[in-house]
């Protein structure tokens, strides 16, 4: 019998069973679709050495007019901003206490009581202790001046933190270690850090609204939520906001060296909000807007420092730090009617579009008298987590809790052949960690999310929105940046210490080969209905390899099939594909087949290197072999 041409239809479709999806593709990691055919991802490699502290969930890049390329990252304990190769730290200062801190020290343990009365301090919150003399023995001036990270928060007037040298090793106290370390020690606070696990009714607001009784949990408050960061630039300079905490301001000319600073305390500032949900600029018109702000008290005097999760500001255009509303200038605010709190907004074309959990407004700028207008374009239909929306060339697309949508002047559902492999294997307490991310080389949008009980992100789902096709894969990233002010994308990650990664550059995992990489095809009839056996005797594989890894790469081809839909699969053959393999020989006999292309990287088979692939057609020979 002659060679049969098997073409399967691109992406993954996990909507029925392997048998129902059969012509297609049922499973895949690390692989996708390009002009209909699977092809082995990109590699990445870290950017540089520089490490952070903290996991790195939100990224922002932007340009100087002086051409400096700068990338701000936020994490669940600091906020950076990269020039160079360096991370220089620019968290807000929330506290400074002056000639009132004093220390304690125990013989044999390197543990150092703090007291400083109201010191506003929690678990992993950062001081910079400065002006302290020695305690008297090895626990010396230089090392209780530096910054440390605080261990333990016994009361509120006292907290423990771990002596350390100025190369960071531990220094144990001992006998002589005592007094006060100085009569004038000050500390700087830096601001509280948030959670790195999303907590349900942590605070106000960190579950649903409705969840308990109202008050019953404490207020909303950055440090008992998931730290979310967001940031834009204005003009040069950068606004940062960690989610529910206040908003600062980083000055571009005063240098990576100097922290950023509440918008309060901005010179000429005026009722500036001291919380919000989120921040963003409009860049028609250049207002900073907040969302999920603390409004105006009905005097119009003060903030009332309670976030209302509706309520939405901006300041005057232009002036970041003018927020009264006058009729002399375009300050002004208002409040959404649909949900109970605003989830995230995105800048759009010409539109800012506002997610609350229960609908999706649009934010145009309208002029005077009322500066912006809003209008209700879904209701029913909220956005999964914070940072879940991406802008790309379609348009606009997200993810809510029970599906994927597109905006493009209307809302339509996206059809996933997907959906039921990511929302029934989906950690819903773990939801607020999603985030969306564009590849624009590659036509794709796609979503990082936690599977089943992780608690951390561990899987991804990509939509190509050129071909229409999903697939998805497993990888632990925290946050993404598309190319654009950097030549490639860039990804937050962690390998022992958190790194930025640099994507699609290379094959491999920074260095080693990229693990588990494999497209597996749902069960094909080899009679095309699965009613009689079938021997197949051959087949010619169609690959082409696209790595850098010369005459050594290698795929593997691998043979599984079954003679029923409920039987389990049984792995026939296992074959090494090479650039110059010609035919397999394969002589097995069944009535359904399963086809697995997945890279020879392993460790027992050698380990390569610079191994890419891409699939074309496969070609089977088979001959009847009857019906028992």
């Amino acid at each position: 019998m002659p060679y049969q041409k098997y073409d399967l239809r691109p992406g993954v479709d996990r909507e029925g069973t392997s048998f129902s999806a059969q012509g297609g593709w049922f499973d895949s990691n690390l692989v996708r679709f390009r002009k209909g055919f699977p092809e082995k991802i990109g590699g990445w490699v870290k950017e540089q050495v520089a490490t952070y502290l903290g996991t790195g969930r939100a990224l922002h890049a932007w340009v100087s007019l002086a051409t400096t390329k700068y990338l701000g990252l936020g994490t669940t304990l600091k906020y950076y901003i990269k020039e160079g190769d360096t991370f220089d730290d620019i968290t807000p200062i929330r506290k400074t206490s002056t000639n009132s801190i004093t220390f304690a020290a125990t013989d044999g343990s390197s543990t150092i009581t703090a007291t400083d009365s109201n010191h506003g301090a929690q678990a992993n919150d950062f001081v910079t202790i400065s002006g302290a003399a020695t305690l008297g023995g090895v626990v010396t001036a230089a090392v209780l001046n530096q910054e440390y990270q605080i261990a333990t928060v016994p009361t509120a007037n006292t907290y423990t933190f771990t002596a350390k040298d100025t190369d960071d090793a531990t220094v144990t106290a001992n006998s002589s270690d005592s007094g006060n370390g100085g009569a004038g020690v000050d500390g700087s606070y830096q601001i509280n850090v948030g959670l790195d696990e999303y907590v349900t009714g942590s605070g106000w607001g960190a579950g649903l609204w409705g969840d308990g009784t109202f008050g019953s949990s404490s207020p909303l408050s950055a440090s008992n939520q998931l730290r979310i960061w967001t940031h834009d630039n204005f003009g040069e300079d950068l606004i940062i906001n960690p989610r529910g905490g206040g908003i600062y301001y980083w000055t571009e000319n005063s240098g990576s060296s100097v922290r950023a600073v509440a918008l309060e305390d901005l010179t000429g500032a005026n009722l500036p909000p001291t919380l919000a949900l989120q921040t963003l600029v409009s860049d028609v018109d250049r207002h900073v807007i907040c969302l999920g702000a603390d409004p105006l008290n009905d005097a119009g005097t003060a903030r009332t420092s309670a976030i209302d999760p509706l309520f939405i500001c901006w300041c005057d255009q232009e002036v970041v730090t003018q927020w009264e509303p006058k009729i002399t200038n375009t300050a002004g605010s208002l409040r959404l009617s649909a949900g109970s709190k605003i989830i995230g907004g995105l800048r759009s074309r010409q539109e800012i579009l506002i997610w609350t959990d229960d609908a999706l407004y649009s934010m145009q700028f309208i002029g005077a008298p009322y500066t912006f207008g809003v209008n209700l374009i879904n209701s029913g239909v909220g956005m999964i987590a914070p940072k879940a929306a991406v802008n790309s060339p379609p348009g606009v697309f997200w993810m809510d809790r029970s599906g994927f949508y597109l905006y493009n002047g209307s809302v339509s559902r996206v059809l996933c052949s997907v959906h039921s492999y990511v929302f029934d294997n989906f950690n819903q307490d773990q939801m607020y960690k999603v985030f969306s991310f564009l590849n624009r080389q590659f036509n794709e949008v796609g979503w990082y999310y936690p599977s089943g009980s992780s608690t951390e992100i561990d899987r991804y789902v990509v939509y190509n929105y050129q071909a229409q096709v999903w697939y998805y894969g497993e990888m632990t990233r925290f946050a993404w940046l598309d190319e654009g002010v950097e030549s490639y994308p860039r990804a937050t990650g962690t390998d022992t210490y958190n790194y930025v990664y640099q994507h699609e550059t290379g094959n491999d995992d920074d260095g080693s080969p990229m693990d588990n990489v494999y497209i597996e095809s749902a069960d094909f009839a080899l009679d095309g209905i699965g009613n009689t056996f079938t021997q197949i005797q051959n087949a010619m594989p169609d690959v082409l390899f696209t790595g850098d890894g010369g005459s050594d790469q290698t795929v593997n081809f691998v043979l599984k099939t079954r003679n029923f839909p409920n039987e389990s699969l049984t792995t026939k053959s296992t074959s090494q594909v090479t650039a110059s393999t010609t035919k397999l020989d394969l002589r097995s006999r069944s009535r359904q087949a399963v086809v697995r292309l997945e890279s020879d990287d392993d460790a027992s088979a050698g380990e390569r290197l610079g191994v890419g692939w891409r699939v074309g057609s496969m070609r089977l020979n088979t001959n009847p072999s009857g019906k028992r």
